[in-house]
């Protein structure tokens, strides 16, 4: 049985909040010991007669590998934008060991025949685990629930109609009832439909001198009222997929103050960037909701740093350039975000705002616990799903060598810190810098 020793690293611990010195033993794809810096590992290996692989971590950081809740890959029907195949080794190649993926394909995954391909799929061409979501209505059209007894036979984690929001709250309702019966979780976009139909900027100055269709960040305070008040109603376990305004954040924290099984997300894209840096039209920072402003973004990353937004995804969402090189209004929203997501991430480390226990609590603990998983954790027991990265080391991003088979990022040439050197999966090296 292969043993593998990762040693001299820096041990990134987010449930104890804590940065320590040493070394991970690995058994059977288990975490099977913490050894301390300054172990006799010689002697200990004498004595119990092994003699395991071994990886020096060069005093790196290691980390719980990343829990990535709400990842496209564009299949079945676009395959030209994304595969499993291509997904799988940009997960890899970003630090993410587990793709939780997102059903808005074409079809999108609404039975347990679509949702038994993407397995089927998944396993075949990823080198990363892989969960499915699946949708909340048929279509994702908002009229008529999907089977979720049978999706989750079938494997799907969560239910959600991602940016098509549930306009019937007698529908939604109904939903909430069954997932509820079947304690599923539901996966919920919070925008009121109607005022955001059609926007492509944060209303406010910036919006107006671009003369851009914009929403309020009202829209958003308003869709997660609606859908606190149906959580209230229902007792679903629900978690609302993007926060991205002061506006909303105090509806969440009376949302949680009151004992709702309620948890919120946040984009990378949201907590790195504001509406400036659309500047010139640029469709490749053209995200869902659209960037909004500074104060905004600060307040996320201090809802981060609390606690009170708990879970960080990249909402990794290929677009071909056909998609983007049009005008604003017209250009198809959304960034690929896997194998960026922690060199960007990174950028909040540097400048203070965020450590790194914090951050991978954001990244692979919680989302991790919300799916009951058993992985996003440095413990014995637990799967040797890992990260292994140079926090300080110098990158300037060139979206062409990125393995999506999408380049849309808004960090092509950006000057960054952070490069992941290797990932393991259940105790598998998958990427080696």
């Amino acid at each position: 049985m292969t043993q593998t020793l990762i040693h001299n690293a820096r041990l990134i611990d987010p449930e104890a909040g804590e940065i320590t010195s040493g070394a991970l033993l690995i058994e059977s794809g288990k975490i099977t010991e913490i050894l301390t810096q300054g172990t006799d590992f010689e002697g200990m290996f004498r004595a119990r007669n092994i003699q395991p692989d071994r990886v020096d971590a060069g005093n790196a950081f290691l980390a719980p590998g990343i829990v990535d809740i709400g990842v496209k890959v564009c299949e079945p029907g676009e395959r030209h934008k994304e595969s499993y195949g291509s997904a799988g080794q940009a997960a890899a190649a970003g630090g993410v060991t587990t793709m939780v993926t997102r059903p808005d394909t074409q079809p999108c995954i609404d039975t347990p025949e679509t949702l038994e391909f993407i397995r089927r799929r998944a396993i075949e061409e990823t080198p990363v685990n892989v969960l499915p979501m699946a949708a909340l209505t048929k279509g994702r059209q908002g009229r008529e629930m999907t089977e979720f007894g049978f999706l989750l036979d079938a494997g799907a984690v969560a239910f959600t109609d991602c940016n098509n929001v549930v306009r019937d709250t007698k529908v939604l309702s109904r939903a909430m009832i069954y997932a509820r019966s079947l304690n599923a979780l539901v996966v919920g976009h919070p925008q009121d439909p109607g005022l955001s139909q059609g926007a492509a900027a944060t209303s406010g100055k910036f919006a107006s001198l671009r003369g851009l269709p914009s929403v309020s960040p009202m829209a958003e305070r308003m869709g997660l009222d609606r859908d606190i008040a149906l959580v209230e109603m229902t007792g679903v376990r629900y978690h609302a997929d993007k926060i991205t305004t002061t506006r909303a954040l105090p509806a969440l924290e009376r949302a949680k103050a009151n004992g709702f099984d309620v948890t919120a997300g946040v984009s990378i894209h949201h907590l790195t960037l504001n509406e400036m840096d659309v500047a010139d039209y640029r469709t490749f920072f053209k995200v869902t909701p659209p960037l909004r402003s500074e104060e905004d973004r600060q307040a996320v990353v201090e809802a981060v740093r609390t606690g009170l937004i708990d879970i960080i995804g990249s909402y990794h969402s290929p677009q071909d350039e056909e998609s983007k090189r049009l005008p604003f209004e017209e250009a198809a929203s959304g960034a690929v975000g896997l194998e960026t997501m922690l060199p960007v991430l990174l950028r909040l480390y540097h400048g203070g705002e965020l450590d790194l226990p914090t951050l991978f609590r954001a990244l692979s603990l919680n989302p991790a616990k919300r799916l009951g998983l058993d992985c996003g954790r440095i413990a014995a027991g637990a799967p040797a799903d890992l990260v292994l990265f140079d926090a300080d080391k110098p990158i300037v991003l060139d979206r062409f060598k990125l393995r999506s088979k999408s380049k849309n990022t808004p960090f092509d040439g950006a000057r960054l810190q952070g490069r992941v050197l290797g990932t393991w999966v259940g105790g598998t090296r998958v990427f080696e810098a």
